[in-house]
């Protein structure tokens, strides 16, 4: 029989304390340690185990691929690795608003269609507000069984008394609460221990388990670290509110590829699918101005070509400011000190701003060529030529190192009507279509991208 000790866990990472304090030590928090009830084994003599371990070779042979279940929403299914796993779950984590909650019912719908049992349970609107939701979003005739509950024994119960679901989509998880804690809904013991339920539910059953859950200020799910461990794949549902399209971004997935995306477009229906993104972030492009460079990216498993756009201006202050979004702020003051000390590019002493244009959030080292082509393009006044790409990686020496799958990069541009590229010395790519410019150091990406600067003048110097 278990006995009842008290912990003092931590509701944005939960670290367990032995006692209260009012910062947490291992995520800095203020305010966030709550005393909470939790159960411990009595002794030795409560474990139990029946069962011996099989042979892999007994399970599964090596040609087998487990079974998917796709829903009919093509990008989705791309970032869960094919489509659903029975058995799996997958925690789906975004900004209020972004559109999870539209993402996963449309997904439901599209396969309920297909002649599939899903379950929509929401914890946060009623039955009546999803059918509202739906019906602007024309899925009022879809199949989809919809439920409004948060206790997780009431979930369960029902599920178990009738066939089992192919998904089954929570929204969400910080809504839904067990009778057996003493702590309230959204804390980290309740969090924890009705996922576990859940998975343990999908897990027996076969059914496919989608958790829907909220981001924290810090940007990552809530609870992170009490139910990213006990799911299957995690994704972030990403987008800006000023821009009209969504990024689903794997970040964990045992059954694909990690780091792969899906692009949707928000309309007055819902989502939409997008096929081809890199025509879409690069559709309003002029290419006429200085400080504007297409990379060449990948994104998982799919190329993705993106505008990035950077501005060189004299300081107003002693202090010159860097202004970075869709891109590590850390890695441009690298590369601007790597153009100073191996090109001979003073730009220590200007603001410099950097946009990747759409709201696209790149982490790619490949980017360091055409973010240093952007830089230099805007320093000189010289605009680059607007059917280039760039891609590569540039290392504290000054050198250009090779990126990975060159071949995808180059198709892609080529698709879209560009006919160089700045590329690495070094890099192969048969059949692309595209002419290669090869470069080794940044010394010869200035000399390509508009040779030596033009000095900036003072305000007191005249054109003579």
């Amino acid at each position: 029989m278990a006995r009842s000790s008290q912990n003092f866990v931590c509701q944005s990472c939960g670290a367990a304390h032995s006692r209260w304090n009012g910062k947490c030590d291992a995520c800095g928090g203020w305010n966030t340690i709550v005393e909470e009830a939790a159960a411990v084994p009595a002794g030795a003599g409560a474990r139990r185990s029946k069962g011996r371990p099989f042979a892999l070779e007994d399970l599964q042979t090596a040609d087998e691929l487990p079974p998917r279940r796709t829903t009919g929403i093509a990008e989705f299914d791309r970032v869960c690795g094919g489509g659903l796993v029975p058995g799996s779950a997958i925690l789906i984590g975004g900004d209020p608003g972004v559109g999870k909650s539209t993402l996963i019912l449309q997904a439901l719908a599209s396969h309920a269609l297909q002649g599939a049992h899903a379950i929509y349970i929401s914890g946060e609107e009623a039955m009546a507000q999803v059918r509202m939701r739906a019906a602007r979003m024309g899925l009022s005739q879809s199949p989809v069984a919809l439920g409004s509950a948060t206790c997780v024994e009431d979930i369960l119960s029902t599920l178990e008394s009738g066939p089992t679901p192919s998904i089954l989509a929570i929204d969400s998880i910080q809504t839904i609460w067990t009778s057996a804690l003493d702590a309230a809904p959204g804390t980290i013991a309740q969090v924890r221990t009705a996922s576990f339920d859940l998975v343990r539910y999908a897990k027996a059953s076969g059914a496919a388990l989608l958790l829907i859950g909220h981001v924290t200020k810090e940007g990552q799910i809530a609870g992170p670290k009490a139910v990213e461990h006990l799911v299957d794949a995690v994704l972030y549902f990403e987008g800006e509110r000023g821009h009209h399209f969504r990024i689903l971004r794997a970040v964990k997935n045992r059954f694909g590829p990690t780091d792969e995306i899906g692009v949707f477009e928000m309309t007055g229906r819902g989502l939409a699918e997008v096929s081809n993104p890199s025509a879409l972030f690069l559709g309003d492009r002029s290419g006429t101005a200085p400080g504007t460079a297409v990379f060449a990216g990948l994104e998982g498993t799919r190329p993705l070509l993106v505008e990035i756009q950077g501005l060189v201006a004299p300081a107003g202050y002693g202090t010159p400011r860097r202004a970075v979004v869709g891109w590590d702020s850390a890695r441009l003051s690298m590369l601007l000190a790597v153009l100073d000390a191996r090109a001979g590019l003073a730009m220590g002493s200007q603001d410099v701003y950097l946009n990747v244009a759409g709201g696209l959030k790149v982490s790619e080292p490949a980017a360091d060529v055409a973010t240093a082509a952007a830089l230099i393009s805007a320093f000189s006044g010289q605009p680059l030529p607007s059917d280039w790409v760039y891609f590569g990686e540039v290392s504290l020496s000054g050198a250009v190192r090779p990126a990975p799958q060159p071949e995808l990069r180059l198709k892609e541009a080529a698709k879209l009507g560009f006919h160089t590229a700045v590329v690495p010395e070094g890099t192969k790519a048969e059949g692309a279509g595209l002419e290669l410019k090869f470069v080794r150091d940044v010394a010869e990406l200035v000399q390509l991208a508009g040779g030596v600067p033009r000095r900036r003048r003072s305000g007191n110097e005249s054109d003579e």
